[in-house]
């Protein structure tokens, strides 16, 4: 299903990174940052939560609003029950829906705030994501005191918070247009194989977008995929032109994008709902700001697994969501 929208902006963003991403290629470009897992919190989980409700504030004073001023919050993470959207939500007191998409949460609430901002009375929506390795990496895999390696097509997630103000008062970046994707399973059980699983997802959500919308790749300046990695990157490639007869030309992986891929700790590149975020605000839409992009796809991805279904041997079932930013 694609969904067009009429009037909805994103007026302002911010970013607060973690390790490994303020000192990577993006370094310079956060609103703020933290240099360590724990930043003088006594766990992960409420260093994550510090994370995400500094970065809305920090979203607030740029737009000049306080928190009775928006009508309505989206928020996603990693974490069982959304731990971290819920409690940082408590503190803020803005009317609040939390969603659970995996790494596609950001594409979704986009959809979802912008079709909310059609109702009259809403003018005001902000839409975040938090993610932090190490909570992930306990919520998805073993403990992180075991210490236990990783194959080298595992991706890093990333230590970021990410918010986001959509608004119908116009400003430089309009939602054109969003499709919300459907779930697929090829049947990649390897829990540490996410690009594997989520690359034909993604594949089949972008050809619905060019039907749906009557156009070709061509249509776009720069698509960009969330977090497949550079194995997954590349089978999002060779799955367009086998399947679809796309060769992609104005194409990559924000996961690619975000580290320093000479550091061999991040293995695949960056995973996570703020991969994709993190890059678009930090990166591109400053570029659409200066007009050096014109028309942005964007193709978060997201591995709908679980810890119980991955102790239950089931296959990994996949999402991705489209949204096409313009610049004016």
């Amino acid at each position: 299903m694609t969904l067009k929208f009429n009037n909805i902006y994103i007026n302002e963003s911010a970013v607060v990174a973690g390790p490994y991403l303020y000192n990577g290629p993006l370094s310079g470009k956060f609103d703020d940052c933290y240099s360590d897992f724990y930043d003088k919190e006594k766990t992960f989980e409420d260093c994550e939560i510090k994370e995400l409700e500094k970065c809305i504030k920090i979203l607030l004073k740029k737009i000049s609003l306080y928190n009775k001023d928006i009508d309505a919050m989206f928020s996603s993470d990693l974490t069982n029950q959304l731990y971290i959207s819920n409690f940082a939500a408590e503190k803020l007191k803005i009317p609040y829906i939390g969603i659970y998409n995996a790494c596609a949460s950001f594409t979704a609430e986009l959809i979802l705030a912008s079709s909310l901002l059609n109702n009259k009375d809403i003018n005001n929506v902000i839409c975040t994501t938090s993610g932090h390795n190490l909570t992930s990496e306990r919520q998805f895999r073993s403990p992180v005191e075991y210490g236990s390696p990783k194959p080298d097509y595992s991706t890093f997630t990333v230590s970021a918070a990410t918010a986001c103000l959509l608004t119908k008062t116009k400003s430089p970046i309009k939602i054109e247009s969003g499709t919300i994707g459907k779930v697929y399973d090829l049947g990649v059980k390897d829990s540490f194989d996410m690009g594997s699983a989520m690359a034909p997802a993604a594949a089949e959500t972008f050809y619905e977008h060019l039907i749906n919308n009557d156009i070709d790749e061509n249509y776009y300046d720069l698509i960009i995929t969330g977090d497949l990695g550079v194995y997954g990157e590349e089978i999002f490639k060779k799955y367009c032109n086998e399947i679809f007869n796309i060769d992609l030309k104005n194409y990559y992986d924000s996961a690619t994008k975000v580290y320093d891929m000479n550091n061999k700790k991040v293995l695949a590149g960056g995973s996570g709902p703020s991969c994709l975020p993190s890059y678009v605000f930090s990166y591109i839409i400053p570029k659409m700001k200066n007009k050096e992009i014109k028309r942005v796809l964007l193709l978060a991805t997201g591995a709908l697994l679980s810890t119980t279904s991955v102790n239950h041997k089931k296959s990994i079932p996949c999402i991705c969501h489209a949204i096409c930013l313009e610049a004016i």
